[in-house]
């Protein structure tokens, strides 16, 4: 037996004068520090960003944080795809379609099932066989579904009669409509589950870059404690604070190392101390943090010196024990014994260090104003944390209800709904005070910005960068007047727009309202794309290139969707005129790069980046402005502060420039069509 065993052999052994007097003498917390003074020192002496990557199979990826924002190589779906059973056609062929007048279509000799490329073009007054996710052939714009067509033969020929007018697109989808090639779909510091998984099978990802899982050591300390699952004994508790700590370092993307219970033994806790400063990147023990005799946990970490304790006792309530320190760059820290005020102290001081070392972004916890429903008292000195209920009050709002439960309790902090303080100068909180409530635990995530308008890499970029910052971002693409639209309800916190007046050329700025302000962005050069070597564009003007295909009908054309910036650079370049293809309308610059690349469409309208992307040639029209419209409402939001001044960070202009974008352009010069 050691001598720390035998000193607490048994409660009926008399204690030496010596060992009670020891016991007595037990050193006090002499020079608390406040909150922010104990993070800012434990902070200091460490690194604070993801320990390592490593590259893993999909296969094993869930759960893992991916370590670098991941873009398409390639469009899904790839080409222009077949929703359903049916027939490739042209819908102006179907026009006049009807149960009671039927149009006669004569059959191509070919069937498109999945995996077969077109090689014939559906001419006027044609129809090719096609299966759901068969290829839409050259010519064709729509696909009629099989149920609403009947075959006939006629003169030793095949037809089909169609019974439904359709509309240019029906029944397909178009290439990259899912993702985009280039799109970014994943962003740093996201959680892999099943969704994001399929979307990196989906783009033919099969090993994916993730940050290094820290390991994080887990002592639990206590001739008291006994293992879950072990018959209770007089004067024991079960251990609760190591699984709830072997459960929380996993929630954060960290591998626990439990290493069991440890008795007051000073030489037995040493030991498990060293083992685990040699094997993990993260120390965490809980009790044994006082000064006293008993206190084995202190004693074991008070060896190191590098720089060892940098703090030992917080002016807070719960966890005024607690102790922090740093040995080999590597957090070590004695959480309090008690349940609530290990859980507190590990959620304030260890948990944003773990997400920092496993490459999540810094938690932004949400907060909700209450009415203190009962008066509370606090002890002067320290700030006081209290915990508390949530409840409705009939005339709405809400009502918080203190715990009124020990930190020694169990079931303090996950019954709770979240916290509020109390000020280290103050004895009282009454009671009617309205507190702000810091919320706890898996409540509803809410985006930090709302994006709707039209789609831009640059944007994506953006985004990106806010995600770093702890910004978080829903971007709906649904083009810029439904952005402009959804800016004018309110229904957004940012628009991007590229929206030129047709009459005057200027972008954007004469479609703001008085309630919407204009956040100037960047410039992108837009003009007509087509493949390398083709003789009607090679070499020529945009205006002239449009003379020469308006008079060849072979040369299809990919169009632009009606209300977005694009379709009225378009219109203005070619006025009433109607080029073959003119129907064919897409809703991104990529699907009309796809589609000229594809050999579907000869020619079409996009940005140059995506020309570049494909390797297509460009013939420039004009320099547009993708700016972004903000509800006034809503241009102090934080989120929305920090993305204009993101706009004016050198950093992120010199990167929007390598991207292709260009920064402080002005008014850009309109066209001249011809």
């Amino acid at each position: 037996m050691t001598d720390s065993n035998k000193s607490r052999a048994s409660s009926s052994e008399a204690a030496t004068t010596a060992e009670i007097g020891k016991a007595a003498r037990q050193g006090q917390f002499l020079a608390v520090a406040s909150r922010a003074e104990a993070e800012e020192r434990f902070r200091a002496h460490l690194k604070l960003g993801p320990l390592g990557l490593e590259t893993v199979a999909i296969s094993s990826a869930r759960g893992r944080i991916l370590a670098e924002d991941l873009a398409a190589a390639v469009d899904v779906p790839c080409f222009d795809r077949s929703n359903v059973d049916g027939f490739a056609v042209r819908a102006s062929d179907l026009e006049r379609a009807a149960a009671d007048a039927p149009v006669r279509l004569k059959l191509n000799a070919e069937l498109l099932t999945p995996g077969v490329t077109p090689a014939t073009t559906v001419e006027a007054g044609t129809a090719t066989v096609i299966a759901t996710g068969g290829m839409v052939p050259r010519g064709a714009d729509a696909v009629v579904m099989v149920e609403h067509t009947e075959v006939v033969e006629d003169g030793g020929d095949s037809f089909v009669e169609v019974v439904q007018a359709l509309v240019p697109g029906s029944m397909i989808s178009v290439a990259g409509s899912d993702i985009a090639a280039g799109e970014t779909v994943l962003r740093r510091g996201l959680e892999l589950g099943s969704r994001e998984i399929a979307m990196l099978a989906a783009i033919g990802i099969a090993e994916v870059p993730v940050f290094r899982r820290p390991k994080v050591a887990i002592l639990s300390t206590g001739d008291e404690l006994i293992a879950p699952g072990q018959p209770m004994l007089p004067g024991k508790v079960y251990d609760s604070n190591g699984p709830m700590l072997a459960a929380a370092v996993e929630e954060l993307g960290c591998e626990a190392m439990s290493l069991g219970i440890i008795v007051d033994d000073q030489s037995l806790i040493e030991a498990a101390v060293d083992r685990a400063v040699r094997d993990a990147d993260v120390i965490l023990l809980s009790g044994g943090t006082s000064k006293g005799a008993g206190d084995f946990c202190y004693h074991a970490v008070a060896r190191f010196s590098d720089p060892g304790i940098v703090v030992h006792g917080v002016s807070i309530k719960p966890g005024k024990p607690l102790c922090l320190a740093v040995t080999a760059g590597k957090p070590v820290v004695i959480l309090p014994g008690f349940p609530t005020a290990a859980t507190f102290t590990f959620h304030e001081f260890v948990a944003p260090v773990l997400r920092a070392f496993s490459g999540l972004p810094a938690l932004r916890r949400e907060t909700a104003k209450a009415e203190l429903a009962v008066r509370t008292a606090s002890d002067p000195g320290r700030t006081d944390y209290v915990l508390v209920s949530l409840a409705e009050k009939p005339g709405g709002g809400l009502a918080a209800y203190p715990m009124g439960k020990s930190s020694g309790a169990v079931t303090s902090f996950s019954l709770a709904d979240g916290f509020f303080s109390i000020a280290d100068d103050s004895d009282m909180a009454q009671a009617g005070t309205s507190v702000e409530v810091a919320l706890v635990g898996s409540g509803k995530s809410v985006a930090d910005l709302t994006i709707i308008g039209s789609h831009c890499v640059g944007l994506d970029y953006l985004v990106g960068r806010l995600a770093r910052e702890g910004f978080s971002a829903k971007v709906l693409s649904v083009g810029s007047n439904g952005g402009l639209t959804a800016a004018k309800r309110g229904e957004c916190d940012i628009a991007g727009v590229h929206l030129m007046d047709p009459v005057s050329g200027v972008y954007n700025e004469p479609y703001l309202t008085a309630d919407l302000r204009l956040c100037k962005g960047y410039g992108r050069l837009q003009g007509v794309v087509f493949r390398k070597g083709d003789p009607r564009f090679e070499g020529m003007t945009p205006n002239a290139a449009v003379a020469e295909i308006l008079a060849d009908p072979s040369c299809l054309m990919v169009n632009r969707n009606v209300g977005s910036g694009t379709r009225v650079l378009i219109d203005r370049l070619l006025g009433t005129a109607k080029p073959a293809g003119h129907s064919h309308q897409t809703r991104s610059h990529n699907a009309v790069a796809v589609a000229v690349a594809q050999k579907r469409a000869d020619w079409g309208v996009a940005i140059e980046t995506m020309a570049s992307f494909y390797g297509l040639g460009f013939l420039p029209l004009q320099e547009e402005l993708y700016d972004f419209v903000i509800p006034a409402a809503r241009f102090e939001r934080p989120a929305v502060r920090r993305f204009r001044e993101l706009l004016a960070d050198p950093s992120v202009i010199e990167d929007l420039k390598r991207l292709g974008f260009r920064i402080g352009s002005g008014a850009a010069e309109p066209s001249q069509p011809g």
